[in-house]
């Protein structure tokens, strides 16, 4: 197998930084650009995931994963009325995994979100946004979402919780692969021009052995994470392979985000420098994951 990314991708991922660079209405710029494609299935696994990866390292609060993988599920499961009424260009959906009748749940753009996909039981429902009381919050990482109760909603016929939470969890290991890329690189940076006692801290064996970790944790997060990827858009059993990443993606992000922090020093945790929202996203991507020792249970299962 070979994990090396088409011309097609590194365009797309390429045409992702632009415009995120550059944009201050990145949603919008990123619909008009055809990087959110009118037809979903446009792209597969693979070229979303070089999306997210590129969101990741810019740590910007777009609704990218959950309205693809929404809209991708509506493409392979949902009726004609379905597709009609809610596949058009730049409308925003999400999704409620953990949803359970009439038992409140935090979903991510929830205010933004036309409609939602909701798990319950062993089915997936489609529920419109105006049909619910959404209450909003703010997350950890100053991003907003909502809580609702749902206890209806139209069934998507033959489509499975597994199958959003195989390609959600996919997503979510690309953007923390971003994430995790992009905070190494300024700590990387910080150590080189950072001179304590007339040398570059990056010198000091110390915090040199912390980076070498930090380095050897991006490559495990980029390696099983298209590795998935790749199993998921050939449609082969990943069911390992994704336990596999979102593993390395929550445990090894864990320990860069502390790097990132602890190699900073006080600048990691001042609110006016850029290095804490990459400490912050890191670790909600964590906190969404889920704990490590699950997915060494779930791996252990398949063996």
């Amino acid at each position: 197998m070979d994990f090396t990314p088409t011309e097609a991708q590194r365009e797309l991922a390429a045409l992702t930084r632009k415009i995120i660079d550059s944009s201050d209405t990145p949603w919008p710029d990123l619909v008009k650009s055809g990087v959110v494609p009118e037809q979903p299935d446009e792209f597969g696994v693979l070229e979303q995931c070089a999306v997210l990866v590129e969101l990741g390292r810019a740590v910007s609060p777009v609704p990218y994963l959950p309205t693809m993988v929404a809209a991708g599920a509506l493409v392979e499961f949902g009726t004609p009325a379905q597709r009609d009424r809610w596949l058009t260009p730049g409308t925003v959906l999400s999704v409620a995994l953990q949803e359970a009748g009439g038992v409140l749940t935090t979903v991510p753009f929830a205010e933004e979100a036309a409609a939602f996909l909701v798990a319950r039981g062993d089915q997936v429902f489609l529920a419109a946004a105006d049909d619910l009381e959404i209450t909003s919050q703010e997350l950890v990482d100053g991003s907003q979402a909502g809580t609702f109760a749902c206890s209806g909603g139209e069934v998507v016929p033959g489509l499975h919780p597994d199958w959003l939470i195989t390609r959600y969890t996919v997503g979510l290991c690309a953007l923390q692969l971003g994430i995790t890329e992009r905070a190494l690189e300024l700590t990387a940076e910080y150590a080189r021009t950072r001179v304590q006692f007339e040398r570059p801290i990056g010198s000091f064996q110390a915090v040199a052995q912390r980076l070498a970790d930090a380095y050897i944790d991006v490559a495990a997060i980029r390696l099983t994470l298209w590795q998935a990827a790749w199993r998921l858009s050939e449609g082969l059993d990943a069911d390992a392979e994704v336990a596999t990443a979102k593993f390395w993606a929550a445990d090894a992000g864990h320990r860069v985000a502390h790097t990132t922090v602890h190699v900073h020093g006080g600048t990691g945790i001042d609110m006016s420098h850029d290095v804490h929202r990459y400490f912050t996203a890191a670790k909600r991507t964590e906190f969404e994951l889920g704990g490590a020792t699950a997915q060494l249970l779930k791996l252990s299962a398949a063996m």
